[in-house]
């Protein structure tokens, strides 16, 4: 009877605490950016006239702005110095590594920066998930057409950092795996075999 109760239990556990999780972390990143942003707000403008929801319309526009200002030389170079500074400090530069890396893979400039393929890459004996970022390694600059290369990304579990391998083309399968469904499984180290899952 107690093995039948402690099995429904875990078994609800597994339905709602990804569900429970995800509203909780979008409720909490709403209210955390309104609340933040609210302060800056009631400095420009009486605190009477401000209304909910100015808060995350304003993050918007900031990051619109960020969007926009990125493509100027002179900003492109401060957020250069600024990295540099930031992979001096031991935690912080994993952090801040882990993160950009991660929002690097988003498509943006009408540019396809996200992750072409699912392939498969043998180190020795083992066996490594990887991600097609460029078909011909050489449009990086560093190596030559003729060493028919691929540029493939291999995450690291729970998106700690990650790796860039130059790759000879005949040394990775394709797999049939969407991305999706192969990020997944990687970034929660194999515990996750796929959707639903």
């Amino acid at each position: 009877m107690f093995r039948k109760f402690r099995s429904a239990l875990m078994r609800g556990l597994v339905v709602v605490l990804p569900i429970g999780l995800t509203l909780w972390l979008l409720w909490w990143l709403g209210s955390s950016t309104e609340s933040l942003l609210q302060q800056a707000i009631t400095l420009v403008i009486p605190a009477e006239h401000y209304r909910p929801g100015m808060g995350i319309i304003a993050a918007v526009a900031l990051l619109l702005a960020a969007g926009t200002l990125v493509n100027a030389l002179l900003v492109r170079r401060m957020l250069a110095a600024w990295e540099r500074f930031l992979d001096r400090i031991p935690v912080v530069k994993t952090i801040y590594g882990a993160i950009r890396d991660f929002t690097r893979l988003l498509p943006a400039d009408g540019k396809r920066r996200d992750l072409k393929r699912v392939v498969l890459a043998r180190f020795g004996e083992a066996q490594v998930v990887g991600f097609v970022t460029r078909d011909d390694a050489a449009e990086l600059g560093i190596v030559k057409k003729e060493d028919g290369l691929v540029a493939v990304y291999f995450p690291m579990s729970y998106q700690i950092g990650g790796y860039t391998v130059l790759v000879p083309r005949a040394a990775i399968v394709q797999l049939d795996m969407s991305v999706e469904t192969a990020m997944r499984l990687v970034l929660t180290g194999g515990l996750s075999s796929g959707p639903g899952h």
